[in-house]
């Protein structure tokens, strides 16, 4: 059982890039995705995360309008696409799971007991 979260890199402000979380050994059909970030010198907080049942997605208020969740269950992925990228958005993203059926939580990590190793997104000119 594994999540591989991958895509991060070195973008300019204004930026995007594409996070990828893929899960090996089990199916993501069941279980809520969601992604965590933590700044240097700061706690970890959620970003975004997707249902499994009805895929209703959630984001955080600092990137609503700028980063897009989404699942893709046939090829067991889950993906962030960031768009408009901010030198505040510069942190560890991590993806996680919950066995969740209705809804997913951005503040509730007990929920979410698996987690991929994390993928550094720095913005910066």
């Amino acid at each position: 059982v594994q999540l591989q979260a991958s895509g991060g890199g070195l973008v300019q402000p204004g930026g995007s890039l594409r996070l990828s979380c893929e899960a090996s050994g089990f199916s993501l059909d069941y279980y809520a995705i969601g992604w965590f970030r933590q700044a240097p010198g700061k706690e970890r907080e959620g970003v975004s995360c997707i249902a499994s049942s009805d895929g209703s997605t959630y984001y955080a208020d600092s990137v609503k309008g700028r980063f897009t969740i989404s699942r893709d269950n046939a090829k067991n992925l889950g993906t962030l696409q960031m768009n408009g990228l901010k030198p505040e958005d510069t942190a560890i993203y991590y993806c996680a799971t919950a066995p969740t059926g209705v809804g997913c939580s951005l503040t509730l990590e007990y929920e979410y007991d698996e987690w991929g190793q994390g993928t550094l997104v720095t913005v910066s000119s």
